[in-house]
């Protein structure tokens, strides 16, 4: 979380991802027209990691509703609900509100009402899995 959106803060993301989850070979990165999802360390970012880039249509609001709803839940269930004194307090609670309650115990319509993490565990072999996220 920066100060700014940034090519090297969203350079993060997939560097984070192989790290934290060793996911599968061809995932989708997704994302919309903006310089800083254009840049060539994101590009060989996602090369290397074997990630593959996917960009919007520009001002096609059904390309990043999955996003856009995915930050409103954020923002009415977690960033809304508090007042922050400093940016790394809102950092260390978003972190947890994603890794603990969106990710692991909230459940979600699209994959049957399942946590991401249950989803993750029904539809993803043990052997391609590396469970070092918290």
């Amino acid at each position: 979380m920066g100060p700014n959106i940034t090519a090297e803060l969203a350079d993060d993301a997939p560097k984070m991802a192989p790290a934290r989850r060793n996911p599968p070979e061809g995932r989708i990165h997704h994302s919309d027209h903006g310089p800083q999802y254009v840049s060539p360390p994101l590009s060989k970012t996602m090369r290397n990691h074997g990630a593959r880039p996917s960009m919007g249509s520009i001002s096609s609001p059904r390309d990043n509703a999955a996003m856009e709803s995915l930050m409103g839940i954020v923002k009415s269930e977690c960033v809304h609900a508090r007042t922050y004194a400093t940016r790394e307090e809102a950092a260390l609670d978003l972190f947890e509100w994603i890794e603990v309650i969106y990710n692991r115990i909230r459940t979600h319509s699209a994959p049957g009402f399942m946590s991401p993490a249950e989803f993750e565990e029904a539809n993803w072999p043990e052997e391609g899995r590396d469970d070092k996220a918290a």
